[in-house]
């Protein structure tokens, strides 16, 4: 699932005032110890290796705080960027490149940690047809944000939120009166919107199937459980395996033919990458 134009660009716009406004609020008082009329240019560099993500992010923060300070990318979301190597520069007002250092790496720093992240989780899946999946366990905030930065590391989006795809739960089911109950309303309330359901036994499992659903999650299904799914199915709908993943088993599970691995660390156990801005002499 893919992130629409539009949506990204929305909130694009929300982080960079929100950003703006937690941390200059009326004013940079720090910043006018500067001369107004006093010119810079700054280098901005990792002290570790990564996978660079966040780039629309800054060329707004920018365009949004100075449209005069000049950008000039050295490296791409996307690329790895090995340790005290330059990601990008700035030219312009010091007041404006003392201002907007923090946020724009905040965001880069946050991004790119996803993205790095993601990248070495599927360096475990190289060879093998299951897709890793995102969550909705998210930095409350920047849920479109950290989703873009998954598919920077090349994993793929899960549903967005709760408006595009249906999740079916264990409550859902009680509430829907069963499984079968459940994936019938939710193609009246939203036909085409794909609907997965989590299933916990194997009846389960074959009330989804038969009730059309495109996706089942396997929750806490063991190995073998999954292997034998993956066979009972035979295509009639994806599999999505998620629950005690971590990335000591991400192989052995996604060996079993699962379509999917979702798994919310990608985006909510996170450590910002190591980054600094220096002016230059």
């Amino acid at each position: 699932m893919s992130i629409p134009e539009s949506l990204l660009e929305q909130s694009i716009q929300i982080n960079i005032q929100h950003a703006l406004q937690e941390d200059i609020g009326n004013a940079d008082i720090t910043a006018l110890l500067t001369p107004e009329d006093e010119q810079a240019t700054a280098t901005i560099i990792t002290r570790e290796d990564m996978i660079l993500a966040g780039q629309p992010w800054v060329n707004a923060l920018i365009q949004a705080y100075d449209p005069t300070v000049h950008i000039t990318w050295l490296k791409n979301d996307g690329d790895f960027v090995q340790a005290n190597a330059p990601i990008f520069k700035l030219a312009g007002s010091a007041r404006s490149l003392l201002t907007v250092e923090r946020p724009a790496l905040n965001f880069i720093q946050t991004l790119s940690a996803v993205a790095t992240k993601t990248a070495d989780y599927l360096k475990h899946l190289e060879g093998l047809n299951t897709k890793l999946l995102d969550t909705r366990k998210t930095l409350p905030g920047l849920r479109i944000a950290q989703k873009y930065a998954v598919a920077v590391g090349g994993g793929q989006n899960h549903r967005l939120g709760l408006f595009d795809a249906f999740l079916i739960k264990e409550n859902h089911i009680m509430a829907a009166g069963g499984i079968t109950q459940a994936i019938a309303k939710a193609h009246l309330i939203a036909p085409g919107k794909p609907v997965e359901v989590e299933v916990e036994t194997w009846d389960e499992l074959n009330q989804a199937l038969q009730a059309k659903a495109d996706i089942v999650m396997l929750d806490n299904f063991s190995n073998q459980q999954m292997i034998d799914a993956v066979k009972h199915v035979a295509g009639r709908c994806k599999l999505e395996a998620s629950g005690n993943i971590t990335l000591d088993n991400l192989r052995e599970v996604a060996s079993t033919g699962v379509d999917y691995i979702s798994m919310g660390v990608l985006t909510k156990d996170i450590k910002a990458v190591d980054l600094s801005m220096r002016f230059n002499a």
